[in-house]
């Protein structure tokens, strides 16, 4: 298994994002961070930032020991990460964070 963050994943995961429901008419970033991957984007609802500034969307990080990702949302208003969910692969969490039903993390 190749170590996090890589190249392949952090394109995988930009590619990904292209299917997401919210945001549709801004670039998401897709930045390595320990362990996994950041991803950010400008404010488009102006909910969060009034000025349109980039905001984190997600955090995707991979335990190594147990295969396992980990997908947080970020609360804007605590300023923390919170935990959202455990996958096996990938794919899964990225589908989840393109739904989003709730606006959980595309605010």
């Amino acid at each position: 298994m190749a170590r996090h963050p890589n190249e392949l994943d952090r394109k995988r995961i930009e590619r990904g994002l292209s299917a997401r429901k919210r945001y549709l008419y801004v670039s998401p970033n897709v930045t390595p961070v320990w362990g996994g991957y950041c991803i950010e984007s400008p404010c488009c609802s102006r909910n969060i930032d009034k000025d349109g500034a980039l905001v984190d969307v997600a955090l995707i990080l991979y335990d190594g020991v147990t295969g396992i990702w980990k997908l947080f949302r970020k609360n804007h208003a605590g300023g923390v990460w919170e935990f959202y969910s455990l996958y096996h692969r990938l794919i899964p969490a990225i589908d989840e964070l393109n739904a989003d039903p709730e606006r959980l993390f595309w605010q």
